[in-house]
């Protein structure tokens, strides 16, 4: 597959030209949904979450039979800062046990019908200590887009995805300190588990990275090279990648909602296919929803990433549309509708 950018510029000027849902489709979907068998409203929001997926499907009734749940992995140089509560080879070693069926985003997925692509991204050569220096460089953080961008089926009528990477809260919480402001104590939270002394040092060194990005923190491209991970640039790049093939997406965690706004910050509308799966209890995560405009479905107090509060949450959305489209309309049924 050839991406259709080779710059942030080119990547900045796609995110500009995205499809837009089908108006005619909402419309249909909308009128079909006043005729079904039950009083208006009575379903709540999963009315409007069938009415909205109808709208990027472009189908009156759609269905949902072929999830994709992607898994991205990738390492990060500021674990050198003592940031995380485990070392950066459990990165690699998670990835095999993704790749054996042994993590619980495994068993969602299969739970809930969706095929799971994993995709490790040069696990051998952690980003940067961006305490330090850029994270990544121009070429690494394109390269980490498409990734994202190839790893979409173009067949999958709904994409969730997910991160591995040990220290990649401590980034999330950076991208999400240098996009929406605040202090970093706002947007830092335990992650695999720190302790009080560890939550300070995340605090800490997200500070010193702000400091030291300082001049490149208005452009959101730019904090994601200077401040993220290959993963978090790759969930960017696989769901603008779902926009351009109107697939809607479900956003996970903390993480990839941090990687999902650098998105929504350099166009706005970009996530208009994306609903939120959950909000997680790692700390900022409501916040960031709250500033994106999105309200979870669910509240579980999940913190494992993965994808995996995205996962369970293809259930409500599978059950919001099968109800709209599987569901008889008054006429059909032979029900007086009042």
């Amino acid at each position: 597959m050839t991406t259709p950018f080779a710059t942030l510029e080119a990547f900045r000027t796609l995110l500009s030209a995205q499809p837009q849902p089908d108006e005619a489709a909402r419309i249909a979907a909308n009128a079909r949904n006043d005729v079904l068998t039950k009083p208006p409203g009575a379903l709540g929001l999963l009315e409007d979450l069938a009415i909205w997926y109808a709208s990027w499907r472009g189908q009156a009734a759609p269905k949902i039979e072929n999830p994709q749940v992607i898994v991205f992995a990738g390492n990060h140089g500021v674990t050198t800062r003592g940031v995380s509560a485990f070392p950066a080879d459990v990165t690699a070693q998670m990835v095999y046990n993704f790749e054996a069926g042994g993590a619980a985003i495994n068993q969602l997925a299969k739970c809930f019908g969706a095929r799971m692509t994993v995709v490790a991204l040069d696990l051998e050569t952690p980003t940067a200590d961006f305490t330090q220096a850029a994270a990544m460089s121009e070429a690494e953080v394109l390269a980490a887009l498409r990734a994202g961008w190839e790893a979409v089926d173009e067949t999958a009528d709904l994409l969730v995805t997910g991160e591995m990477g040990i220290g990649n809260t401590t980034s999330a919480a950076a991208i999400a300190n240098a996009i929406f402001g605040g202090a970093a104590e706002d947007w830092v939270g335990r992650g695999t588990g720190v302790s009080d002394e560890g939550l300070a040092t995340k605090a800490l060194v997200v500070n010193e990275a702000l400091v030291l990005h300082a001049d490149i923190l208005r452009d959101p491209l730019q904090v994601l090279r200077c401040l993220g991970g290959r993963e978090l640039a790759a969930m960017a790049g696989a769901i603008a990648r779902a926009r351009s093939l109107s697939i809607p997406v479900i956003l996970d965690g903390f993480i990839a909602t941090s990687a999902a706004s650098v998105l929504e910050r350099c166009q706005q509308g970009a996530l208009d296919h994306c609903v939120a799966g959950h909000v997680s209890a790692e700390g900022g995560h409501r916040a960031m929803l709250e500033k994106l405009g999105k309200a979870p479905l669910l509240d579980l107090g999940l913190r494992l990433g993965e994808a995996s509060g995205a996962a369970l949450a293809i259930g409500v959305l599978k059950g919001a549309v099968a109800c709209h489209s599987g569901m008889a309309t008054f006429a059909e049924a032979g029900v007086s509708d009042g």
